[in-house]
Parts: C-alpha cells; sequence; structure tokens
C-alpha cells in the first residue's frame, strides 16, 4: 500500500506519520518510510539522534544512480540523462518490491530499528542554501516520484510517505501515487481551508481523500471538523504525553501509548487497506504518462533535448503481475 500523510505546516502530520509508520512496525509489517517534507523532520520523529540524521544519504543527491538503476534496459529510454521525475516504467524497466535488496536501496535507504520492529528509511534530503535561487525542491522530490512510479507493492506491505506541506504536492502527478492520502488537519480555519484545496485539486483524479483530525481538544473542536469536512473525517486524535516525551528524545515503549490514539491508528490502517480492493493499475498507468506528457511538453523535452514522449510504452501496465527483469 502507498499512504501519504499531508497538510498545512504544524498540522502534526510527521508526528502522526512516525506513530502510524511504528504501528505498522509493530505489526511485523514490511514498511518503506520516505521524507519527503522540504522541512527533513521524520528521521528526528522515528528517533534518530542528530548525528544519525546528517548521515542518512539523501535521494536528491543520488539521481543519477536512481534514474540509471530504473532505466535497466528499457529500449525507450536512451539514457539516464533523458529521465526525469515522471518518466513511467516500460518494457525492460527496473521495477521495485517493498521487501527486496537492491542497489537503490543500498544507496538510499538505511534501517531504523524501532522498539516494535524495524522500518527502511529514505530522505529526499533538506534543501540547503547551496540549493537558494539554482534550484527547486521538486527537482529533489522527483527521486520519491520516480521511486514511486516503478514501485509493484502488494497487500500488508506499507510505503509511507510524509510530504511537503500544503499544495505544494500539486507541483507534479506525486499527489496521483498514493493508494490513500490521510490529511491532518487542525480545527481551524487555515486547517481545513488546506482540505478544501486539496479536495478540490483531486477531485478529478480518484484520490481517495481522509481527514485526520488532530489537537482535538473538545466536542467543540469535533463539531467544527464534522461540519467542515463531512465524511472525510476518519478519526481525531488528541493530547499525548507519549508524544510529549518522544519530542523531548525519551519516548516511553510504544506499547504504551494511549489507547485512544492506538485505536485511531489501527482505524488509519484499516481504511488504507480497504483501498486495496479499489485498486486500478490501468489508472494507475494512464495517469503516469498523462504527467509525464505534461512535463515533457512543458519544460522536460526543451532540458533534455529528446522527445520524451517516446519513452511511453504504450503495451504497458504497472501491476503485481509484472516482473522486472534480471
Amino acid at each position: 500500500m502507498k499512504i501519504a500523510f499531508v497538510g498545512k505546516g504544524g498540522s502534526g502530520k510527521t508526528t502522526l506519520s512516525s506513530l502510524f509508520i511504528r504501528h505498522l512496525a509493530a505489526s511485523g509489517a514490511p514498511v518503506v518510510a520516505i521524507d519527503a517534507d522540504i522541512n527533513q523532520h521524520l528521521g528526528a520523529a522515528l528517533g534518530l539522534e542528530e548525528a544519525q540524521i546528517a548521515a542518512l544519504p539523501a535521494m536528491g543527491g543520488r539521481l543519477p544512480l536512481i534514474k540509471d538503476y530504473l532505466r535497466g534496459t528499457n529500449p525507450r529510454i536512451a539514457s539516464a540523462e533523458t529521465m526525469i521525475k515522471t518518466t513511467p516504467p516500460g518494457e525492460g524497466s527496473r521495477l521495485l518490491r517493498l521487501s527486496e535488496d537492491n542497489p537503490l536501496y543500498d544507496a538510499c535507504a538505511r534501517p531504523v530499528e524501532l522498539d516494535g520492529g524495524a522500518v527502511r528509511l529514505m530522505v529526499t534530503g533538506p534543501f540547503t542554501d547551496a540549493d537558494l535561487g539554482v534550484a527547486c525542491y521538486h527537482s529533489k522530490t522527483g527521486a520519491v516520484e520516480l521511486f514511486l512510479n516503478h514501485l509493484v507493492d502488494g497487500r500488508d506491505e506499507y510505503a509511507v510517505v510524509d510530504m511537503t506541506a500544503g499544495s505544494d504536492s500539486f507541483a507534479s502527478g506525486m499527489f496521483t501515487r498514493f493508494d490513500i492520502t490521510f490529511l491532518v488537519a487542525e480545527p481551524t480555519r487555515k486547517g481545513v481551508s488546506v482540505y478544501r484545496q486539496y479536495k478540490e485539486y483531486a477531485r478529478d483524479f480518484g484520490v481517495v481523500l481522509k481527514v485526520v483530525g488532530n489537537k482535538v481538544q473538545g466536542q467543540d473542536d469535533l463539531d467544527f471538523l464534522r461540519a467542515e469536512v463531512g465524511d472525510d473525517l476518519l478519526v481525531t486524535v488528541g493530547h499525548s504525553d507519549w508524544v510529549r516525551a518522544m519530542e523531548k528524545g525519551r519516548p516511553p515503549r510504544f506499547e504504551f501509548l494511549e489507547d485512544a490514539n492506538r485505536r485511531a491508528l489501527r482505524l488509519l490502517q484499516v481504511a488504507a487497506d480497504a483501498t486495496y480492493e479499489l485498486r486500478d493499475w490501468d489508472r494507475y498507468t494512464r495517469q503516469m504518462v498523462h504527467f509525464h506528457l505534461k512535463n515533457a511538453a512543458s519544460w522536460g523535452n526543451e532540458r533534455t533535448g529528446a522527445d520524451l514522449a517516446a519513452q511511453v510504452d504504450p503495451g504497458f501496465v504497472l501491476g503485481e503481475s509484472v516482473t522486472a527483469p534480471a
């Protein structure tokens, strides 16, 4: 399952995505966690020390390796230099599984031991001073989009992405790459305005969107969210002493997370698992091609000097029945 956490800055999406990752790991499920936010805090929320976070390999800095590996022997892609963030897989491309070992994971992922299990963590890398004025942050998240475009994931295994805040997710087609998107919203006008914007942008693309109300302190907050987001409200989360201790760098064992919050995490997993039956790999592939052709026409062809529309393999449909070349 591919799962995104989105929301405005400060809504608590990184905290909630880290709790969900811990919950999945404790269940024994294979998990790849990806920090695709411009503010890189997922590693810290998963308990890493500053030195460990600084040592994480940045996907954005390893784009040539990622492209060359994923290109495989696909004859429609002349070189890694002609691949862009939306380049879709085709016959001969290397596809990815969540549980396998491969050179991409070796280069870009690191294991994180949690008290309930272990996950693979990948990060886009922070936006640095060297990027100012010469780079767009989406050049870094493009590595995540390529990863998701080539990922063949199945039931009971999870790729969880902590997305960049607000509507920045719509700068590419990455918002369509998920089975379900959890939008974390505070019970405020600003909190629900991001929901409305996301809902409107995603309306025509079949995005499954559910709202997680965060920092809910009473019935008035709950009533406000219900009135503003209706049936999209899946669950609410309030104050957590466990989270407060985690933010101080002293988290108790995960088994001691409050019962109400554990129930909320189980509801998130149930909602995510239910979308597996709704999977439409044909539509998923069509959307991939749609955004690739848009990017090719608007900037990709000019930047690479190639006709990127020719990269589309018209007979290829990504899916669990497709196998990667040896």
